[in-house]
């Protein structure tokens, strides 16, 4: 995958958190790893993020973005915001602990 410069503290700012689900972590089976990124992110930039920030090799990165739910609380009607999703596919035998910090 082709990657693009990005400052660090952009780095910072596309990966916003990783995404520990019982879905997410069958991923871990085929090197992949799923984090919440910023709504702006590309693709390109995701994958220049996480090379950076963990120093691993990037081999593909998928995106979905989810609509928040309509919610309400004490009769009150809001609105959960709106995420994007980014599942990162590694080259074979790396891996990043998402349990540990950076």
């Amino acid at each position: 995958m082709k990657t693009e410069k990005i400052s660090k503290a952009r780095m910072y700012e596309v990966i916003r958190a990783p995404v520990v689900t019982e879905k997410s972590t069958m991923g871990s089976e085929h090197s992949q790893v799923t984090f919440e990124v910023a709504m702006d992110a590309t693709k390109p930039e995701i994958a220049a993020a996480i090379e950076g920030l963990f120093d691993v090799k990037v081999v593909a990165v998928n995106t979905l973005r989810t609509k928040g739910k309509v919610k309400r609380f004490r009769g009150f009607v809001g609105r959960r915001s709106d995420t994007k999703k980014a599942m990162v596919t590694l080259q074979k035998g790396q891996s990043i602990d998402v349990t540990a910090g950076i």
